[in-house]
Formats: structure tokens, sequence, C-alpha cells
């Protein structure tokens, strides 16, 4: 809530995994009632009734300019999963005046994947690979790791940089998750194929 006791002009809502069925039920409310709706061309075609305007996501230093020129108008910027889980909602969060943002958090993909598990998350640590170069060393010191992964480093690089240090880890890997499309490997990593889909990966020490 801003001075005036209203809600924040601006929110990031998370979308969670993908499915809408994961969407919790206010972030749904505030996209029915936004006067603009921002997000990537894939997250906007989730809503295909939505009666506002689409913006395209573009770059971020650009997004959070306009954003701070809208006034009052009621925007939601669409955030994959959970906004401030290697999200778009810490960038803006950022970059803000205070008491104009909300979030509304979402279902992660990490989240998603331990539910179809039935894997405690208590003990996990979690990265991501997403314009950033991983430390493996560090990374793979702990017993459950969960990773998003992008087109760079996926479970393949993963995999092998497992295999290069001579450890024993198993590795799951989510595929297109909560999609008709689904599909969850658990893999020794000499089994890990090159190519996945969009994926989480869980890396196990099960010794």
């Amino acid at each position: 809530m801003n001075r005036h006791g209203a809600a924040p002009a601006v929110s990031v809502v998370g979308l969670g995994p993908g499915d809408s069925d994961y969407l919790i039920a206010r972030a749904r409310r505030l996209i029915d009632q936004c006067a603009v709706l921002v997000g990537s061309p894939r997250q906007l075609d989730c809503f295909p009734d939505f009666a506002g305007e689409k913006r395209p996501l573009g770059a971020l230093a650009e997004l959070a300019g306009w954003l701070a020129q809208q006034g009052e108008r009621a925007v939601v910027v669409l955030a994959s999963g959970d906004p401030l889980l290697y999200g778009i909602g810490d960038y803006l969060s950022r970059r803000l005046a205070p008491g104009r943002l909300q979030i509304v958090p979402g279902i992660s993909a990490a989240q998603y994947l331990f539910s179809r598990l039935a894997l405690s998350m208590n003990d996990v640590y979690l990265a991501s690979s997403h314009g950033r170069a991983p430390d493996f060393d560090f990374l793979l010191m702990h017993p459950k790791v969960a990773m998003v992964t992008d087109d760079r480093i996926g479970p393949y690089e993963i995999a092998r940089q497992i295999l290069i240090r001579g450890l024993r880890r198993t590795m799951i890997i989510g595929e297109n998750l909560s999609y008709p499309d689904e599909r969850i490997h658990r893999l020794s990593p000499a089994q890990v194929a090159p190519h996945y889909a969009m994926n989480v990966v869980v890396i196990l020490d099960e010794r």
C-alpha cells in the first residue's frame, strides 16, 4: 500500500510454472482488472480474452523508465514462475520508487518439480544459469541443488561438469513443466542427452 492507502499502480505477477491452473487467485484478479498487461509474447498469449492494452516486455531498462511514467494507471508485468526467484521482480524493485510496486508471488518451476517428485525442499540450494556462469565447484558441494537453466548452460553442460570432476550424482530433468507435453527424466550424468525443451534440473548426491 502507498501513503494514501491505495494499492501500488504497478504489479509484478508470478504466472507459476506455465499452466494457468497454478496461477494464484490474487494474480488472476490483478490481471483481470489492470489497464495494461506487459509480458513476453508467450506470456501475453495466455490471456486471449484480456480487454486492455497489451505491451511487449522489451529491454528491462526501457521497461523501468516506461513504468515510472505511467502515473496511476494499473499495470501488470507478467513474470514466469516466481518474480523474486531469479526473476524480473528483483530488477524492478531496485528501480521503481518505494510504494510504486507490489509483487505477487507465483509457484516457481523448481517448487512444481519438487512437488511432482514428492521431494523435500528443506535442504535445497537454488541456482540459475540465466545470463550467468555458475560456480560448479561450489554448487556441487551441496547434496541437493535445483537449477533453472538456459540455452547456453543446460542439462548437458551440467552433466559434463559433473563428469569432469568424477562425481557421482543423479540428475532429474523436468521439461515443459505443467504443460501437456511435460516430461521428467531421472538419469545419471552419462545418460543426459545434448538437448531438452524448457527445463529445470535437480542434482542429487544420493550416496
